[in-house]
């Protein structure tokens, strides 16, 4: 079955994690995405990937971490995940103890779904070098990997380096929330292979390469990888409200999609959730 689940930046104005949460579940949706940005740099060293100025919700946005946390406590289904978290702005030891609690405080239902970035400005805001960002990432999810399923973790690499450590509570997920890593085809699949489980391209992107060609590439390079394929599902971002593309998206085995909420109030978006239940339910959802 096609899991379907909602992507939304959550602002001061918008309908909030609490409300928002509570009206998935009830509607049989399985999971909420948040995704992350600390803080949006006037200047602009890398154009806005979508064209023009960046809208007000990419520097209006709340902390996911906090905004999940919100919506696991008022639900005991809907999954939470991170779409996505920028783990090359994140302290690695900090950001385990933060998963390990919210996967503990959900019982299980985190989804950590991790990015590098596009924005140069606001990544070196944090101290980080732009070019080399991508095998910080790597570094950084191994690193939390190794607290999460270790006694006495230690880490040694170009950028991460610590002690044997204690560190707990450990996920409530064995051995941790499944990593799911965003990208395009080919690099953010090829990450997703390395050391994810999971990947999520963008729809649009998909499109671009053809859905079935992009997917059937991947899965082909997982197996030369020595992955199988079915370890690593595939998530699709911002799918269209088109009945026939999401049924093409269940007959070649992609897991979830996830529709795009904009930062706006129960008013507006009721619509666009009711318009999507009824897609889920001619799914056989």
């Amino acid at each position: 079955m096609l899991k379907i689940g909602a992507v939304m930046f959550f602002t001061t104005d918008s309908m909030q994690p609490t409300e928002l949460g509570t009206v998935l579940e009830e509607h049989g949706f399985e999971s909420l995405w948040v995704p992350e940005h600390t803080h949006i740099p006037s200047s602009r060293k890398t154009p806005y990937p979508a064209g023009g100025p960046l809208i007000r919700p990419y520097y209006d946005i709340m902390d996911p971490f906090l905004a999940l946390t919100a919506a696991a406590a008022v639900t005991t289904r809907l999954k939470l995940g991170t779409g996505i978290a920028l783990v090359t702005q994140r302290d690695p030891i900090v950001t385990a103890k933060m998963i390990s609690t919210i996967d503990q405080l959900s019982k299980g239902r985190f989804l950590f779904g991790v990015g590098n970035g596009w924005n140069q400005d606001e990544i070196e805001n944090h101290g980080t070098d732009f070019a080399s960002r991508h095998k910080l990432a790597r570094e950084r999810v191994e690193a939390m990997k190794a607290i999460w399923t270790q006694e006495e973790p230690e880490y040694h690499g170009e950028f991460v380096n610590f002690d044997p450590m204690k560190q707990w509570p450990k996920p409530h997920q064995v051995p941790h929330p499944p990593i799911i890593v965003g990208g395009a085809f080919p690099y953010g699949a090829q990450r997703a292979i390395r050391y994810g489980n999971g990947w999520i391209p963008l729809a649009a992107r998909l499109d671009q390469g053809g859905v079935g060609t992009l997917v059937g590439k991947f899965r082909q390079m997982a197996t030369e990888a020595g992955r199988d394929p079915a370890s690593l599902p595939i998530t699709v971002f911002r799918a269209p409200a088109e009945l026939d593309r999401l049924e093409y998206c269940r007959e070649i085995g992609i897991d979830r999609v996830t529709f795009s909420l904009p930062a706006e109030r129960r008013d507006v978006l009721m619509p666009i959730i009711d318009r999507w239940a009824e897609l889920k339910h001619r799914l056989g959802g």
